[in-house]
């Protein structure tokens, strides 16, 4: 990378780099000796010999009534680079004080079978706290192993709820030491189940179809929902 190069790299354009670079060898010069020695247009002369007493590479002095241009101090170089670094720390601190968008941490999934639904029970009896409306009791009549898991859930402090249908009234599910059960005379095949962040759906008719969704607002929601049901619910 030769000088001209270099000076463009430092900020200067071409034609700058070469009109400063005349101005350096040849000490004191007006316009015309510049544009002859670099052969260069006369106006156009005049026009990169202005840019630069902007950007406070070049001064000059009036000697018989003519100008002579001469080069500044070379660590004038340096303003360009320490006017841009003065930017970017004003920059910085103004992006410091814009506020992040809030990204969706929301999921939804589906799942199918017992492998599905074992997924989700296993899921809930890792929460400590969990609701459920419109239970049916199939979840716990599909996995045999659902009785053991809430019994170990239990001994860890687990603690739940369940609105479910007067006609599954003395379902083992409703006989589970510590659940608190409440009934609503209303007919649903779809259980909600709200635990953590998440709520379940999930269906078993035929075979075990299960709606995930992850979103603590929706959570939040749905919880608001059981309270009113629970209130209203009998035991």
């Amino acid at each position: 990378m030769d000088i001209n190069e270099k000076l463009q790299k430092a900020g200067l354009t071409g034609n700058e780099s070469k009109v400063y670079l005349e101005l350096l060898r040849g000490g004191e010069l007006n316009a015309n000796q510049v544009a002859k020695s670099i052969g260069m247009d006369r106006t156009l002369t005049y026009t990169v010999i202005n840019h630069l007493i902007e950007k406070g590479q070049v001064n000059y002095i009036i000697k018989g009534g003519k100008k002579f241009f001469s080069c500044a101090g070379l660590s004038n170089l340096l303003n360009s680079i320490r006017s841009r670094e003065d930017i970017v720390k004003e920059l910085i601190g103004e992006l410091k004080n814009v506020k992040k968008k809030i990204v969706s941490d929301s999921k939804v999934e589906v799942y199918e079978g017992k492998e599905g639904l074992r997924t989700i029970v296993k899921m809930i009896i890792k929460n400590k706290n969990a609701c459920f409306f419109g239970a049916t009791g199939r979840a716990y009549d599909y996995l045999y192993e659902t009785s053991i898991w809430v019994r170990e859930w239990k001994k860890k402090g687990g603690s739940a709820r369940i609105i479910t249908s007067l006609k599954y009234k003395g379902h083992p599910m409703t006989n589970i030491k510590g659940m608190k059960v409440k009934y609503l005379d209303v007919e649903s095949e779809a259980t909600t189940s709200v635990f953590g962040d998440y709520v379940s759906i999930h269906v078993s008719i035929e075979r075990p179809l299960i709606i995930l969704i992850r979103d603590k607002y929706i959570a939040e929601s749905y919880r608001n929902y059981f309270e009113v049901l629970w209130k209203v619910a009998k035991k």
